[in-house]
C-alpha cells in the first residue's frame, strides 16, 4: 500500500495518523500496541526524527491508550538507535509523566527509569538531569491556591527531601516545610506536622542540628498550641521523636517545655498520643522528668468519660509502669489500675485485668503476692456480683504468671469459697477457672480441694453451673480430666 502521495516510505506515519485520529478507543489502542512494529518499518533514523516529535506532540487521548504509550516507549531504546540516541525518548515520556491520570503519570516514570539506565554518564547529566529540576514547580505547588495541593506536598515531602538530595533541602524544601507548618489550612498544617520528626531525621547530619534549632522549632513551638485539636495531635505522635536527633541538653531546654504543655493539652488524644511515645524520650533525659505532669495527665486520661479514651491509657500502663519504675508505680498508679477493675464497662474491666498479668510479668510474682493479689482476692466479698466474677477473671489471668505457690496457697481458697455464691453466674464461673488454674495447681490440691467443689457443681441445681462444672471435669485438654482419668 502507497501513501497519500504514492511514495511508500511515507505509509507507516500516515496510517499511524489516520488510526490514532478514529473515533474508536480500540483501533486508537490497538495502533499504540503496534509501534515497535511502526518503528522497526521507518527504521531508527526516522523514528527519532518523525515518530517521536508526532508522539510528543500529539499526546492527548483515552487514559488507556497514553498508559500503553508510556509502557511501549520505555522499551524503545534499540528502535531509536541504542543507548547513544536513548535521550530522545525523554521529550514524549515527559509529557506522559505530566497527564491528570495517575496511573499513566507511574508508569511514564517508571519507563524513564528503565531508560536513565541505558544513558551513559555524560548523556545523563547533560539530557536526563535536566528533568530532576523541579523545584519551580515544587515552589509552586507549595504555594498553590488549592490547599488540596500544598496538602499533597505535605504528605509527600518526606519522598520529595529524599528525591532532591541535601544540598536543595537545605536552601529549598527548608523554607517550603516551614511554610506548610504555618499554612492557614489546618489539614495543610496536620500532614506537614505529620512529617516533623521524619523531615529532621533525613536532613544533612552536619548542619541537621542547627537547621532544627534555627528554622523548625519555632514552627513546632507554635503548633503546640494551634487551634486544630488535628493538628497538636498529629505533632504529639511524632515530637517526641526529636529527643533522639536533638540530644539530651537540646531536649531539657526546649522539647521538654512542649512535651509538659501537651500532656496538660485539653485534647485526649493530644496527651495520648505524648504517652504512647514517651519511650523515644526516656532514652535521652529518662522519664522522671516528666513525671510531675505526667501523673495529672495520666490520671485524667484514666477518669475520661470516653471509656475508648480510658481504655487507651490501660493499653499503655505496661509500657509506663516500665520506664517509671515500680516505687513510682505503686505509690501513684496502683490505685489507678485496682479503679479499672470495678469500671462500669465490661470492656474496661477485661483490659485492667489484662494489664494487670502483664504488670506481674514485669515486676514478678513476688510483687503480685505484696501488692496486687490481696486487692484482687478482697474483691470476692464485693456487694456487686460483677466485682466477684472479676477476681475470678483476675485469678484466671494472674495464676500462671504468679506461679503454683501464689495460686495454690492465695488464690485456689477464694475460688472454691466462691463456689458457694449465691449467685449463679458467680458459680459456673468458678467452674471455669478451676479448670483454667488446674495446670498451675499439683495433684494434691486437685484430688483434695478441687475435686469435690466440681463434683458438688456438677450437681447444681442451675443448668448452666451443671453444664460447665462437667465441662472443666471432662474437658479434653484439661488437667483436670488427666487426673480424673487417672484417679478413675
Amino acid at each position: 500500500m502507497a501513501g497519500a502521495d504514492g511514495d511508500d516510505s511515507l505509509y507507516p506515519i500516515a496510517v499511524l495518523i489516520d488510526e490514532l485520529r478514529n473515533e474508536d478507543v480500540q483501533l486508537r489502542l490497538n495502533s499504540i500496541k503496534k509501534l515497535s512494529t511502526i518503528a522497526l518499518a521507518l527504521g531508527v533514523e526516522r523514528t527519532r526524527t518523525e515518530l517521536l516529535p508526532f508522539l510528543t506532540d500529539t499526546i492527548y487521548d483515552e487514559d488507556e491508550v497514553l498508559l500503553a504509550l508510556a509502557e511501549q516507549l520505555g522499551n524503545f531504546t534499540m528502535l531509536v538507535g541504542g543507548p547513544e540516541y536513548v535521550h530522545c525518548l525523554l521529550p514524549p515520556l515527559e509529557s506522559l509523566a505530566t497527564v491528570e491520570e495517575t496511573v499513566v503519570r507511574d508508569k511514564a516514570v517508571e519507563s524513564l527509569r528503565k531508560i536513565s539506565q541505558e544513558h551513559s554518564p555524560v548523556d545523563l547529566e547533560v539530557h536526563f538531569e535536566p528533568l530532576t529540576l523541579v523545584m519551580p514547580t515544587l515552589r509552586q505547588a507549595a504555594e498553590d491556591k488549592s490547599w488540596r495541593v500544598r496538602y499533597m506536598v505535605a504528605d509527600k515531602f518526606s519522598e520529595l527531601q529524599k528525591a532532591v538530595g541535601p544540598e536543595i533541602t537545605k536552601n529549598d524544601l527548608v523554607p517550603a516545610f516551614q511554610n506548610l507548618l504555618k499554612d492557614c489550612e489546618a489539614e495543610v498544617r496536620s500532614a506537614a506536622a505529620k512529617k516533623v520528626k521524619e523531615f529532621c531525621e533525613n536532613l544533612p547530619e552536619d548542619s541537621r542540628e542547627t537547621i532544627i534549632m534555627t528554622h523548625i522549632l519555632s514552627c513546632v513551638k507554635e503548633l503546640v498550641s494551634d487551634t486544630s485539636q488535628h493538628v497538636k495531635s498529629a505533632l504529639a505522635s511524632v515530637i517526641m521523636g526529636l529527643s533522639t536527633i536533638l540530644g539530651k541538653d537540646n531536649t531539657v531546654e526546649h522539647l521538654l517545655p512542649l512535651f509538659l504543655a501537651q500532656l496538660k493539652d485539653e485534647c485526649p488524644e493530644v496527651r495520648l498520643n505524648i504517652i504512647s511515645n514517651l519511650d523515644c524520650v526516656n532514652e535521652v533525659i529518662g522519664i522522671r522528668q516528666l513525671s510531675q505532669s505526667l501523673l495529672p495527665a495520666i490520671v485524667e486520661l484514666a477518669e475520661d468519660a470516653k471509656w475508648r479514651v480510658r481504655l487507651a491509657i490501660i493499653e499503655y500502663m505496661p509500657l509506663l509502669a516500665g520506664q517509671l519504675g515500680v516505687e513510682f508505680f505503686d505509690e501513684k498508679l496502683n490505685t489507678l489500675c485496682m479503679a479499672w477493675l470495678i469500671d462500669h464497662v465490661y470492656a474496661i474491666r477485661e483490659a485492667a485485668t489484662c494489664n494487670l498479668m502483664k504488670l506481674v510479668e514485669k515486676f514478678g510474682a513476688e510483687w503480685a503476692q505484696n501488692t496486687i493479689v490481696p486487692k484482687v482476692l478482697g474483691m470476692a466479698n464485693d456487694p456487686n456480683y460483677l466485682h466477684r466474677m472479676t477476681t475470678l477473671f483476675c485469678i484466671n489471668s494472674l495464676s500462671e504468671a504468679c506461679g503454683q505457690d501464689i495460686t495454690t496457697k492465695h488464690m485456689l481458697p477464694v475460688v472454691l469459697k466462691m463456689s458457694n455464691d449465691q449467685v449463679a453466674n458467680v458459680r459456673f464461673n468458678v467452674a471455669k477457672s478451676l479448670q483454667k488454674i488446674g495446670p498451675v495447681l499439683d495433684s494434691s490440691a486437685l484430688q483434695t480441694e478441687v475435686k469435690p467443689v466440681l463434683e458438688k457443681l456438677a450437681t447444681d441445681t442451675d443448668m448452666d453451673v451443671k453444664y460447665f462444672a462437667q465441662e472443666a471435669i471432662r474437658g479434653k485438654y484439661s488437667t483436670l480430666s488427666i487426673f480424673y482419668e487417672v484417679s478413675s
